[in-house]
């Protein structure tokens, strides 16, 4: 899921220069919407981690966002598998803020993708491949956060596993 706030937004490129892949014959004019992400689950920093536990576990849900409670902007995610972790570990403890665990993105030096529910599949599996979109060089994401053009609503989270469950159910 992982669009991420900066200070400018970049409107995602075209499917028209993203490369092709195996699968990009499937989503034949598809976006993000044709996913059908669900809504998502956002946090506040000071929220405890064993909050951010039980919702992941009652929506089946791998990564929540993280949102500032006064003015509920992006701030960063929670990868649930990287907090059973750090759980394992004993770097974090259940009663524990989430703002111990989250990660934050990065405001400057960083350009970042905006998807929203229009942009086209092939744009999201570029991202997800770490090929433009405003990811780093080789950056591989697994997840992208889902946001309104403005960037000022997150409205879902869609990852590597659905547009993968996306093809599966596209005939070839």
């Amino acid at each position: 899921m992982a669009t991420q706030t900066a200070p400018a937004p970049q409107a995602a490129q075209t499917s028209a220069s993203t490369p092709p892949s195996v699968w990009s014959s499937r989503y034949r004019g598809a976006t993000v919407e044709d996913l059908d992400p669900p809504a998502a689950l956002s946090l506040n920093p000071h929220d405890p981690i064993s909050l951010a536990l039980a919702s992941a576990y009652e929506r089946e849900y791998t990564h929540l966002t993280v949102v500032s409670a006064s003015t509920r902007s992006l701030l960063g995610y929670v990868s649930i598998p990287r907090l059973h972790r750090l759980l394992e570990e004993g770097a974090v403890k259940p009663g524990d803020e989430i703002s111990s665990a989250m990660t934050r993105f990065q405001r400057k030096g960083k350009k970042y993708t905006v998807i929203t529910m229009q942009t086209p599949l092939e744009d999201l599996e570029a991202f997800f491949r770490g090929e433009g979109m405003g990811a780093g060089e080789g950056d591989k994401e697994g997840f992208a956060v889902i946001t309104d053009d403005k960037r000022r609503f997150v409205l879902g989270v869609a990852t590597v596993q659905d547009l993968e469950e996306f093809v599966k159910r596209r005939p070839a």
